[in-house]
């Protein structure tokens, strides 16, 4: 069993129209590429200072998820909505992705578990919780194309979760990003290919490129990256839409060859956590 999937790259800005207008021709570019699933990015139709993020923020249904509805009944594709800021409680956001099926509904929701408040010196410091609620639960969805994991940027970080979601069935994560160019010329191709090795899944990272409106600068490099930690398709750098075709025979035989997924023991673990 076999089908392809597609990232997209983009540079968004404060700009919500103009962001939307970007989105919808590079899913268009998708579609003509033969995807069945195409990811955005993290924060793909609104990206600039935190106030622009509050004010950009919409309800569910909203113009965004709409236009994500409309697409995916136009071009009868499953897609990933990277993610968007959602009004929650307390003048803050979610940072959510919402998944869309053929017929144009939304079959997941996942809310950002790990918020990004780090300061590094030197740097500009940044606390994402400032703005944005997290969220508490871990998400999987399945469809006849197999079943997918949800995560978003800073997650990455935090293995738990990819074994987890892993453990939970998917073959294939999801990994929107809006990633620094300071951390990620150093640390994103790392994580990305270590989580698709240590836990034998496909994992796609649509990501942000280039300078935004709030000063920060993205890393980009989208990638597609398979069981085996090879990177098989990779952005260049500028908004683009890259694809592959996912193998869950080559996925198969990758865990029975090296089945570490198998060798793992959750007993000992457990007891050493209990101990410590």
């Amino acid at each position: 069993m076999s089908f392809r999937i597609a990232a997209c790259q983009m540079n968004s800005q404060n700009d919500k129209d103009a962001n939307l207008e970007t989105a919808e021709h590079l899913i268009d570019e998708a579609a003509r590429l033969g995807a069945q699933m195409v990811g955005l990015p993290e924060m793909f139709n609104m990206l600039g200072e935190d106030q622009d993020t509050l004010k950009g923020a919409e309800d569910l249904p909203g113009r965004t998820s709409e236009m994500l509805a409309g697409k995916a009944r136009q071009h009868g594709m499953y897609i990933h909505g990277g993610s968007i800021p959602i009004r929650a409680a307390g003048n803050k956001v979610s940072n959510t992705t919402l998944v869309f099926d053929p017929e144009g509904e939304i079959i997941s929701r996942y809310d950002k578990i790990h918020l990004f408040d780090i300061h590094i010196e030197g740097q500009k410091s940044y606390k994402e919780s400032s703005k944005v609620q997290s969220g508490e639960e871990m998400v999987t969805f399945e469809t006849e194309h197999g079943n997918f994991g949800l995560t978003i940027c800073y997650d990455i970080r935090f293995p738990e979760l990819y074994r987890a979601l892993t453990l939970n069935g998917a073959r294939v994560i999801f990994h929107p990003a809006a990633f620094t160019l300071y951390t990620g010329k150093d640390h994103w191709e790392t994580l990305i290919r270590a989580r698709a090795i240590e836990n034998q899944v496909y994992m796609v990272s649509p990501a942000q490129i280039g300078s935004h409106g709030n000063g920060k600068q993205c890393y980009g490099s989208t990638m597609i990256v398979d069981p085996w930690g090879t990177v098989v398709a990779r952005a260049p750098e500028r908004p683009c839409v890259i694809y592959a075709d996912v193998e869950y025979n080559v996925q198969d035989k990758i865990r029975q060859e090296l089945p570490s997924l198998q060798h793992r023991r959750p007993d000992i673990y457990e007891r050493a956590r209990q101990t410590a």
